[in-house]
C-alpha cells in the first residue's frame, strides 16, 4: 500500500480537535473564526455571527432513536434500536408504537432496528421500509421489510432483501430513496473485513433495489443488489441536490473515519487501505478523520438558508454535527457544530419546512446519558424561507 505524497489525515483531526476545543455553537451563540483545513485549499471563513436555528426538545426519554423521516401529512416517523417504530403527530409522541419486533428480532451490540424509509408514494400505498438484525440458527443477519400503515399501526407486508451477514457490531443499517427512485441500502462488514472485497458477499457494501425488492437491470454487476463494495461500516447516504452526487459517511479502523463520494461500481478500499492509502482499482475518500474519531453517522445535505448546499453529518464518538461545504466535490471547509453539547449524535435530517432534525443515542451502551436522554432536536430555522 502506497500513499499519496500529499496527505492531509492528521492535519485535519488536529483542526478539527482545536475547532472543538474553540467554538461555542450554542443555541443562536457564537462561533469562533474557523481555520484553514490543510490540503483543501479552503481559507479562514469569517465568524458566523449567530446560529441561523433556533433549537428545541421535540421529544425526549426515547430509547436510542436511529432514523427519522417526516411523511406529508406531517407526522413524524422514527425508529427505536430496541425494536420500536414510533410516531409523533400533531407534535405528540404517539404512547403505542407503530410497531414493535418480536423474536428472531434481536437488538444486541450494534444491531436492531436501524433504518426507516418512507416510500415516495407514502401517502396513496401506506408503505415504509426497516433494516433490522435478527437471528436464525446461531447466525446474525440483516434484512430489509416493508411494511403497511394503517392509523398508526403498521404490519410486515414483505421482506425485500434478506440474510445480510450481520454481527453485534458493523452492521450498517442506512436506508434512503434516491433521485431515481430507487432504494439505497448500507451494509457493515459484520466484523469479517474480507467480505467488503468479496463481489459475492452482501456485507461491507452500499445496494440498490427498486422499492419491490427487485434488482435493477442497470446496477454494476448483473442480477446483484451490489452498488458500490469495498466499505468497512458505512451508516449515513445523502444526496448533493445541485448535481445528483451521492455521498456516504463510513467508521473507519483506529479512526480514519471518511466521507466519500460514491460512484457505481467503485471499490473504497477496506480492508485494503483507508484514509490516504492508495491502490489500483481504490477509492479515496474526499475528507477523513485522520487520527481523531468521529464515528459518522446519519447525514444530510441543507437545502435552504445560509447553509445551502452544504453537508450536515452526525457524529457518534465526535459529539458533533460536522458541517462540509464543497465546491466541485472538493472540500473546502470543515466546521464542528455543537460540540459536547448534546452528546452521541446518531442521525441529522432536514424536515420539509426546513428545520433540522438531529436524533441523540446516549443511551446506546456507549455514551452518558442525562435524565431525560435519548432526544430528538428540532433546530427550527431563523431565516426567511424561500418563496
Amino acid at each position: 500500500m502506497k500513499k499519496k505524497g500529499f496527505v492531509m489525515a492528521a492535519l485535519v483531526g488536529s483542526l478539527l480537535l482545536m475547532a472543538c476545543e474553540q467554538t461555542s455553537l450554542g443555541t443562536g451563540g457564537q462561533q469562533q473564526p474557523t481555520q484553514q483545513v490543510p490540503g483543501t485549499g479552503a481559507s479562514e471563513q469569517p465568524v458566523e455571527e449567530q446560529l441561523p436555528y433556533q433549537a428545541e426538545v421535540l421529544a425526549a426519554d426515547l430509547n436510542v432513536p436511529w432514523a427519522i423521516e417526516i411523511a406529508e401529512d406531517g407526522r413524524i416517523f422514527f425508529t427505536e434500536r430496541p425494536g420500536n417504530v414510533r410516531v409523533i403527530a400533531d407534535g405528540k409522541l404517539l404512547e403505542e408504537p407503530l410497531i414493535s419486533f418480536p423474536a428472531p428480532f434481536v437488538s444486541q451490540g450494534e444491531g436492531g432496528l436501524l433504518g426507516l424509509a418512507l416510500d415516495p408514494q407514502f401517502a396513496d400505498n401506506h408503505y415504509l421500509y426497516v433494516y433490522h438484525t435478527y437471528r436464525e440458527e446461531e447466525q446474525t443477519y440483516n434484512r430489509v421489510l416493508r411494511l403497511r400503515e394503517e392509523a398508526n399501526r403498521a404490519y410486515v407486508d414483505k421482506v425485500l432483501i434478506d440474510r445480510i451477514p450481520g454481527d453485534s457490531i458493523h452492521n450498517g443499517g442506512r436506508i434512503k430513496i434516491g433521485p431515481d427512485q430507487m432504494m439505497y441500502i448500507t451494509t457493515g462488514d459484520a466484523s469479517d473485513p474480507q467480505l467488503s472485497q468479496d463481489p459475492a458477499s452482501l456485507a461491507g457494501k452500499i445496494l440498490r433495489l427498486h422499492l419491490d425488492g427487485n434488482i435493477p437491470a442497470d446496477n454494476p454487476f448483473p442480477n446483484s443488489p451490489v452498488y458500490s463494495w469495498g466499505n468497512r461500516n458505512p451508516q449515513g447516504i445523502a444526496w448533493n441536490q445541485a448535481n445528483g452526487q451521492l455521498y456516504s459517511s463510513e467508521h473507519g479502523s483506529s479512526a480514519h473515519d471518511e466521507i466519500n463520494r460514491i460512484e457505481k461500481g467503485a471499490n473504497y478500499g477496506w480492508p485494503n487501505i483507508r484514509g490516504d492509502e492508495q491502490a489500483d482499482g481504490m477509492k479515496t475518500p474526499i475528507v477523513h478523520s485522520g487520527t481523531t474519531t468521529w464515528a459518522p453517522s446519519g447525514m444530510t445535505f441543507v437545502s435552504e438558508g445560509p447553509w445551502a448546499g452544504q453537508l450536515l453529518v452526525a457524529n457518534l464518538r465526535g459529539q458533533q454535527l460536522l458541517r462540509i461545504s464543497l465546491e466541485d466535490d472538493t472540500v473546502k471547509e470543515v466546521v464542528p457544530l455543537f460540540p459536547g453539547e448534546y452528546g452521541r449524535i446518531r442521525d441529522v435530517y432536514e424536515g420539509p419546512d426546513g428545520s433540522l432534525y438531529v436524533l441523540t443515542n446516549n443511551r446506546d451502551g456507549r455514551g452518558n446519558p442525562a435524565q431525560d436522554d435519548d432526544k430528538i432536536i428540532r433546530l427550527v430555522p431563523q431565516f426567511a424561507a424561500t418563496p
